[in-house]
């Protein structure tokens, strides 16, 4: 079975129970099934045949949860778009994926007006919402048509998520319906999901996180409510209406809802366990986080987006206050094998040693969507993956990030490679030279700070503006300091761990 099988064996069983929750909409199993017939078809009579990609550009939405699996229910694959890219950020992701059809909300149409006549292969532009100059969302995917769906087999891809590379250009990866199928189940059981359990879906669907989420629900039966934005007063209100028991939220969102006043007066007793994890965290932020949720299970979990998520998990008893294996990333999940490597030589690595933290799952992705090279260097031969971060393994079999081997920023979340800011800075007149590093911030765990060389006159308030007009704001360095040269050893590799110490040196690791 795939996954919108799956989906429709919800609709035969259970028609009538509530799949996903929406704003002042309620879908049912049923609903939500002929909706997904009705998007596969429109994406049918539009050209789209199996393998072919499809676009969206949107927050959290129905038309989004639709949209994922009418694509797959066509044989096709969807692409979601990061919302808080630039324009040209999200034409390139478009256009590299060869999207035939791209569904954008009316509130990005700005954005669909500047990229429309820059891509090249996508056929058909679709609006949800009012909109005079576009193909209409509701209309597109309501009309009966002739052309029956292709069901896709579990071995294909079901979705393609954008990770960006250390090259600056964008990855996608593949992810496949048996990917998730090697996910999904453990998830119902390490969450003890219950048919009475209701999920939350807070994170952006274009985000690993929210993804599985989103497919989460259907999985257990159990009702998804949707969350349009990340937005902690929204969240702890939807989570008292709805008596939501089971959330993922980075913590990021962890340290608003502890300083709001509107979360804290909310009743969200209904919480039975509280996943966490994508970026940083502090114990300050972690135990602040329990004191307010006293009667919430945590959760860590750790992976990537090449994993499809979480490949471990830190359990609820092991989130004891000052205890040993709080700042441990957990376990490896049952299906998972994780190991230690000389990231030089690929020797594996005694517990205790530091080295590269690589991992064996049926989770791991198909590969890079035409990157070949890419995909050998990431998925070795023998079935494992290079992470590309640095830790150790206890005694126990703990997973204990240390740092990491790629250069890698996470800020609130996302994801930040600094050799695309360098590329900015470096087009700037009065740039030499430049290195962009991750510094500790209370609130969003690290930032990028650009550290510059000068060749001429410029502010540090006026790259950070040079940044903001060309790559999406979360991405800008926060600050910047000058340097008479940049460290770099004699093949000429910044020496980024010397640029960093200074800024990581009284925090109790380099990565919380």
């Amino acid at each position: 079975m795939n996954l919108t099988g799956l989906l429709r064996e919800r609709a035969a069983v259970s028609p009538d129970r509530i799949a996903y929750i929406y704003q002042d909409e309620q879908v049912t199993f049923g609903e939500f099934d002929r909706r997904v017939d009705k998007v596969a078809a429109a994406l049918r009579a539009s050209g789209v045949r199996p393998g072919d990609r499809v676009a969206i550009l949107d927050k959290n939405s129905l038309p989004h949860a639709e949209l994922l699996f009418g694509a797959a229910r066509a044989g096709a694959v969807q692409v979601p778009v990061n919302y808080r890219l630039a324009a040209d950020e999200i034409a390139y992701i478009v256009d590299n994926a060869r999207a035939r059809v791209l569904v954008a909300d009316a509130e990005f149409v700005p954005i669909l007006d500047e990229i429309a006549g820059r891509l090249e292969h996508t056929e058909h532009l679709i609006v949800i919402g009012p909109t005079d100059a576009y193909e209409d969302y509701a209309t597109w995917s309501a009309q009966e048509s002739e052309h029956a769906p292709a069901e896709e087999d579990e071995g294909e891809v079901f979705v393609q998520l954008y990770s960006s590379g250390t090259t600056g250009l964008p990855k996608g990866v593949m992810l496949t319906h048996d990917n998730f199928f090697a996910l999904l189940p453990m998830v119902d059981r390490l969450w003890d999901l219950k048919p009475e359990s209701i999920n939350m879906v807070a994170m952006p669907m274009y985000h690993i996180a929210g993804c599985t989420l989103a497919l989460g629900a259907v999985y257990a039966g159990i009702p998804g409510v949707i969350m349009r934005e990340p937005d902690p007063v929204a969240i702890a209100k939807a989570i008292e209406a709805h008596r939501v028991t089971h959330v993922f939220l980075v913590p990021v969102l962890l340290l608003f809802m502890q300083q709001i006043p509107q979360v804290r007066e909310a009743d969200l007793s209904s919480l039975r366990l509280l996943l966490y994890g994508a970026s940083p965290i502090s114990d300050e932020v972690l135990v602040g986080a329990m004191r307010l949720l006293p009667g919430t299970a945590f959760m860590q979990v750790y992976g990537l987006t090449e994993t499809t998520g979480a490949i471990t998990y830190l359990p609820p008893e092991d989130h004891v206050p000052d205890g040993p294996r709080l700042r441990s990333a957990g376990v490896a999940n049952p299906t998972t094998e994780l190991k230690i490597i000389d990231p030089a030589s690929g020797a594996d690595l005694a517990p205790g040693q530091v080295g590269e933290i690589v991992c064996r799952t049926p989770q791991n992705m198909r590969g890079y969507w035409s990157l070949e090279q890419a995909t050998r260097d990431t998925l070795l031969p023998d079935g494992w993956l290079r992470t590309g971060d640095a830790g150790y393994l206890d005694e126990d079999g703990y997973l204990f990030i240390h740092d990491r081997v790629k250069d890698m920023i996470i800020s609130g979340g996302e994801n930040i490679y600094p050799a695309e800011v360098e590329n900015v800075l470096m087009s700037h007149p009065a740039v030499a030279d430049c290195a962009v590093i991750g510094v500790p911030d209370q609130k969003w765990g690290e930032t990028p700070k650009a550290i510059v060389v000068l060749d001429g006159e410029a502010t540090g308030r006026e790259l950070i503006d040079f940044c903001r007009a060309r790559l999406a704001h979360f991405k800008c360095p926060t600050s910047v300091e000058w340097i008479d040269a940049i460290p770099r050893n004699p093949t000429g590799k910044v020496l980024k761990r010397g640029l960093r110490e200074p800024y990581w040196k009284d925090q109790t690791r380099a990565v919380h």
